[in-house]
């Protein structure tokens, strides 16, 4: 996909195009007697409270790669129409729905029905629910109507990493095998990811877990591969780690979500997460690159932001860090619009 192919320009909206003259017209002329029309007072911000509305919308042109929504068995502050109707009225491109029970090219399919103005993906995720790594499950989610089930996870809270880290199984779905290198029922899903041309994420993984399905995936033939957030400690890549997956051709996902869970988290369930500053995933954004990042929110649980604020906050967080519009232009819209779109 060329670089402008996802089809949204960041651009001013008309009405906010109307609205300004261009730089160095003087204002029209008054009619005789009376008196001439005066330009609007710039508005200012006024102290304790929050800033006028931007004339341009921060997050316009990017993709949300990563959004839950209701229904869900966990609580959701926004279904898939609410969602997606935030996405298209700050001007975005596109999200991407995940659900970790079900499939969600199907509801990708209605929403598009019923929201005009932004695009919509889904997927599956390949814990229990639907028979873990089965690749019947990856079959049917991309034959499904519409052809926007464009993702495959691999387990996520079913993961083998995942329950041994968090305590909560002794075992759970296994994705490499007694030699570290990505299982055969793995390499099952891998050949269905390539024939179809999907983006395979590697889930909750480990670090040396994700970095061997990118291997076995390169090997498979799968070109779309994408380290699901990749800074957060249930997957935990380091900065040496990040740059072998970008060498092997897997893009890295950032989510807002790392900057809000810590324990200083006003909701209880996110407090036993490590909360990922702005300040070092900016720094691991100019170490490895731009180009090897997308941008995600994995938000829409209730409590927390929608994933179009915490986006909006996210952008802004990072360019506060030092990362140019141009770099938020890469990892938003450019990267994730060829993955789901190329």
């Amino acid at each position: 996909m060329s670089p402008h192919a996802c089809g949204c320009a960041l651009a001013p909206s008309p009405r906010a195009q109307a609205s300004r003259r261009p730089h160095g017209r003087p204002a029209p002329a008054a009619a005789h007697g009376r008196i001439a029309a005066r330009e609007p007072a710039p508005t200012t911000g006024v102290k304790g409270y929050s800033p006028p509305p931007p004339a341009v919308s921060p997050i316009a042109g990017l993709i949300d790669f990563h959004t839950h929504a209701a229904p869900d068995v966990f609580g959701r502050a926004v279904d898939d129409d609410e969602l997606a109707l935030l996405a298209a009225a700050r001007q975005m491109e596109a999200v991407v729905f995940k659900n970790h029970v079900t499939a969600t090219a199907d509801r990708a399919w209605l929403v598009r029905k019923h929201v005009a103005g932004v695009k919509v993906f889904g997927g599956v995720v390949l814990n229990g629910g639907v028979g873990g790594l089965n690749p019947q499950a990856v079959e049917w989610m991309w034959r499904m109507q519409g052809g926007y089930g464009r993702v495959v996870w691999f387990p996520t809270f079913d993961a083998d990493n995942h329950v041994k880290q968090r305590g909560t199984a002794a075992a759970g779905i296994g994705v490499v095998d007694d030699g570290g290198g990505a299982s055969t029922a793995a390499r099952e899903i891998l050949k269905v990811c390539a024939r179809q041309r999907l983006v395979v994420h590697t889930g909750h993984s480990s670090a040396e877990q994700a970095l061997a399905l990118i291997v076995a995936a390169r090997e498979a033939g799968c070109e779309r591969i994408v380290v699901t957030h990749a800074q957060f400690e249930v997957v935990g890549m380091n900065e040496a780690q990040m740059k072998k997956a970008a060498a092997m051709g897997a893009k890295l996902e950032l989510c807002a979500l790392g900057m809000l869970v810590g324990p200083d988290s006003p909701l209880e369930w996110m407090r036993e997460s490590i909360r990922m500053p702005l300040k070092d995933t900016a720094a691991r954004i100019r170490a490895v690159g731009a180009q090897h990042f997308v941008l995600g929110t994995d938000l829409g649980q209730t409590g927390n932001p929608t994933p179009a604020d915490g986006l909006a906050m996210f952008v802004a967080g990072l360019q506060a860090e030092g990362i140019t519009r141009e770099e938020i232009q890469t990892m938003g819209r450019e990267v994730p619009g060829a993955l789901l779109m190329g």
